[in-house]
């Protein structure tokens, strides 16, 4: 007889990770959370309506995203503070993590409210372990800025760190962020990692100098996870990396 499970602590706030694409990348525990759970707080309520219905979930759905997070904090803790549970997820991957999440844990901690993780898929992760670029010291800054000279600016100061230096990078900019790393580090090593764990999963490897000149201008889809190396990464694996991979799977992802 396999053993009860508890149920969820009453006044908590559970930070439930969700697929970044496969719908199959999720943790049972993820699912024991959102189907206990009183409320689920989405990033986007008809994105994670379709997640839920996926899995049977039906439970009252509230939204949050960067314009109304201050507002819905309040809200939120309102509930906390009447014994509900919450499960605060996002449109994919660990709230928090380049998306919305992190002013309403804040909030939460700072009026005594116990804060659970529920780990799982990350695109950061993700990326970072199937590059093949080294991962005992990396740094992530998430998205640059978007403006050219603060964006030139922060990366001229982030590829001097030691370590890989990890990034997000919608399809429309990846174009302009290699060319500026093209002026500033041309022979580093630089894998884009996109679409991952969906269909055309693709991890495209060269130094910067070489992507710039094979993909300018091309029409990405799909947010990207890019990984520079250090400066000291060495040539030789750096080669035997350089040729794209695609890998297709089930196509059990969410678009």
């Amino acid at each position: 007889m396999e053993k009860e499970l508890p149920p969820l602590v009453p006044g908590t706030l559970y930070l439930v990770a969700t697929p970044i694409g496969n719908l199959e990348d999720i943790t049972l525990r993820a699912l024991r959370v959102l189907k206990q759970a009183d409320l689920v707080a989405a990033e986007d309520t008809r994105h994670t309506g379709m997640l839920l219905k996926h899995y049977g979930i039906q439970k009252p759905l509230l939204s949050y995203f960067k314009f109304n997070e201050a507002r819905r904090s309040e809200e939120l803790l309102e509930r906390l503070a009447k014994g509900q549970t919450i499960a605060l997820v996002t449109d994919a991957g660990s709230p928090g993590i380049s998306d919305p999440g992190t002013r309403v844990v804040r909030a939460a901690i700072a009026a005594g409210f116990r804060v659970e993780p529920v780990p799982g898929p990350c695109a950061l992760v993700a990326g970072l372990t199937a590059s093949g670029l080294p991962t005992n010291e990396f740094h992530f800054v998430g998205f640059l800025p978007v403006r050219s000279g603060a964006r030139q600016r922060e990366l001229a100061r982030l590829i001097q760190l030691p370590g890989t230096l990890v990034l997000y990078e919608s399809p429309h900019r990846v174009d302009r962020l290699l060319a500026d790393l093209t002026e500033l580090a041309p022979d580093r090593t630089v894998v884009l990692a996109r679409e991952l764990t969906k269909r055309f999963e693709e991890f495209i490897r060269g130094t910067a100098k070489e992507l710039h000149a094979r993909f300018r201008e091309a029409r990405w889809r799909g947010e990207f996870v890019v990984m520079i190396a250090p400066s000291d990464f060495g040539d030789s694996t750096r080669n035997t990396q350089n040729n794209s991979s695609a890998i297709r799977r089930i196509d059990t992802s969410s678009s």
